[in-house]
């Protein structure tokens, strides 16, 4: 059994000086091809740079992917996008829009640990 992939758009709730953000700048509207809803916040955190791609070292455990703001229902929520401007058809990932890649800083870049 093939599972159905759907379109998705995670839209920022709160606004842009709520303290929620902290130090995860809202990244604007995107749109994911995903399973569901849940599976649409995991496609579009994973796209976000994660300490493991990099030479940082994380505060906790390996990996930064549970701190994404996209996870947070406080700070994005998920529409399912039936309009039929995309294409459901086609690989799980981000169809529309742009994931910050420079939310975490590299130790060489001399900014980061």
């Amino acid at each position: 059994m093939e599972l159905e992939l759907k379109i998705y758009r995670l839209v920022p709730t709160a606004p842009a000086d709520d303290p929620q953000w902290m130090d995860r700048p809202p990244q604007g509207e995107v749109v994911v091809r995903a399973l569901t809803t849940g599976d649409a916040r995991l496609v579009a955190s994973e796209a976000e740079l994660d300490f493991t791609d990099t030479d940082a070292k994380p505060a906790e455990g390996n990996s930064t992917e549970m701190a994404s703001a996209f996870r947070s229902e406080k700070l994005y929520t998920v529409i399912e996008d039936d309009s039929g401007r995309y294409v459901a058809d086609g690989p799980r990932g981000v169809v529309d829009g742009s994931v910050r890649r420079d939310t975490i800083a590299p130790v060489e870049s001399g900014r980061g640990l």
